[in-house]
């Protein structure tokens, strides 16, 4: 009598699950956290490794939880099918939001209250990005959103555990009074270096969104290209430029080195990009060079920055 041994193979749910989160996309998350730690080495600043792994661990798979809702509550109205059955989507969400809740929560403990404000706010814009009765997706705030939780927020956190103690800001609070003090220069300087991440950000929703306004229109979701009509892509093509003019000033104001300039010969192959967009806005044509534009910005910037560290 023979017996056969069934191995299971579980390549084909991650290939789901990986779906599901669309793991492409969680570039915009992952450059930023880069960049932040390009800078603290340029800076010769010491990374805390339990705050950068926390803050790391609980933002990643947050970010994979907010795609996963997006995702379930999309495909309620799309016709589109979800890689798993609803019951077992809606428990990986739940098992992704709770990790990522504790996790973030471990990390509050460990800092301070500015943290764990900051944090919660981005939850919560996180979960109502599509979700409750009015989301943040049906509204002409996406592309603010998505530029300062991804672009602004993440490099401020990751500088903000890793800088000396009140280098941005400080925040106290006791029975009497609540203090807030923002040292201008340190924050306008984080500013002018996040600018690129700020706004290609911007930019990725804002050419999704170019390329979905007669479908939104039909589903009641009135985006920023409603409210501008063609000049949405001036303003896409004007938020690129907007990021070379901000790091020419970071490094003219000697708040980044002269290496940096390197990054600025980016704006040739993003300018080629911005032209092809203007001339056809397609979804399943030209949405994807919002994605390369992104990658080419953010992806010089913190590869210039972190070669000053190595250099200077």
């Amino acid at each position: 009598m023979q017996t056969k041994v069934v191995v299971v193979n579980d390549h084909s749910n991650m290939r789901k699950f990986l779906e599901f989160v669309e793991i492409r996309t969680k570039i915009t998350s992952l450059l930023p956290f880069l960049m932040s730690l390009s800078y603290l080495f340029y800076r010769r600043l010491p990374v805390n490794l339990e705050r950068t792994l926390l803050f790391f661990s609980s933002m990643f798979l947050f970010d994979l939880t907010t795609t996963a809702i997006n995702n379930y509550i999309d495909t309620k109205t799309n016709g589109q099918e979800l890689p798993f059955p609803r019951g077992m989507a809606k428990l990986i969400i739940y098992l992704l939001f709770g990790v990522s809740t504790v996790l973030g929560l471990t990390l509050a403990y460990r800092t301070d209250l500015v943290v764990l404000l900051l944090g919660g706010l981005c939850f919560l814009c996180g979960v109502f990005y599509t979700w409750g009765p009015i989301p943040i997706s049906r509204l002409p705030l996406g592309e603010i959103f998505s530029g300062l939780f991804y672009g602004l927020f993440i490099p401020f956190l990751m500088l903000y555990m890793n800088m000396p103690s009140g280098t941005f800001l400080t925040l106290t609070v006791d029975w009497s009074a609540v203090r807030f003090d923002l040292n201008l220069a340190p924050a306008f300087s984080l500013l002018l270096v996040t600018a690129g991440p700020i706004c290609a950000t911007s930019n990725i929703m804002l050419a999704n969104n170019i390329c979905d306004l007669e479908k939104d229109i039909t589903v009641g979701r009135y985006t920023l290209p409603y409210f501008f009509g063609k000049n949405a892509l001036d303003v896409f093509a004007g938020l690129y430029y907007v990021t070379y003019l901000t790091w020419a000033v970071s490094i003219a104001l000697r708040i980044l080195s002269p290496v940096c300039l390197l990054a600025l010969l980016t704006i040739i192959p993003v300018h080629n990009n911005i032209c092809r967009f203007r001339a056809e806005h397609i979804k399943e044509k030209t949405f994807i060079l919002s994605v390369q534009n992104y990658i080419i910005i953010v992806g010089a910037q913190t590869l210039v920055i972190f070669f000053s560290g190595l250099f200077l």
